[in-house]
């Protein structure tokens, strides 16, 4: 992927947080400061109405719109079909900023009742719901059990994960219901440019 063709604002986002990945000392202080300049990047008419060509990305793909070669962060693109409904699951160890640039989406956050002791077992319960509607960043932490559901309407979101895990780490996923965990990969990355018009 390169920079000379990207939209402007999307390089502006990633130099300014390379710049802080290079500043911070740590992790958590990084995805707070990215999760910081992500809700300007969502909030930019530009990129909105640029992603409206996205395509979708139903059946458990990401669109990979960056990868680090310094600092190894990642950004993504998801863009959910109306009504769609998000599997509950964590991100393992990695921290993940997650923002709305179009449409709604309900976010919710869920709490795990069990000592995690039992093998494919999981108790856990809805803590809180917010609507994610564009410009609102979610930042999660590593292990916190959550989930996102489509509106109404087409929504699209810009993610950063603080480093790339499919391939690489195993996720967690939660159904309530039968309580059960088991864990698996994260969405396909399918590379994709977000380059000027």
């Amino acid at each position: 992927m390169t920079t000379a063709k990207r939209l402007e604002a999307f390089e502006k986002f990633i130099q300014a947080v390379r710049a802080a990945w290079a500043e911070l000392p740590d992790t958590e202080s990084r995805m707070k400061r990215t999760a910081q300049l992500l809700e300007g990047l969502v909030k930019d008419p530009t990129l909105r109405e640029y992603s409206k060509s996205w395509p979708s990305t139903e059946g458990h793909k990401n669109l990979l719109f960056y990868e680090d070669p310094d600092y190894h962060f990642v950004i993504n693109g998801v863009v959910r079909t109306p009504g769609r409904k998000g599997g509950i699951h964590d991100h393992a160890h990695a921290w993940t900023a997650y923002g709305v640039l179009d449409g709604v989406e309900r976010l919710e956050r869920y709490r795990r009742l069990d000592a995690g002791q039992k093998e494919g077992y999981a108790e856990i319960e809805l803590e809180s719901v917010s609507d994610g509607i564009p410009g609102k960043v979610d930042l999660v932490p590593p292990y916190a059990i959550h989930s996102e559901k489509g509106g109404a309407e087409r929504s699209v979101a810009v993610i950063v994960r603080s480093e790339r895990l499919v391939g690489r780490t195993l996720q967690g996923r939660y159904d309530p219901e039968k309580r059960q965990f088991t864990q698996g990969q994260g969405p396909t990355q399918v590379p994709f440019e977000i380059s000027s018009p």
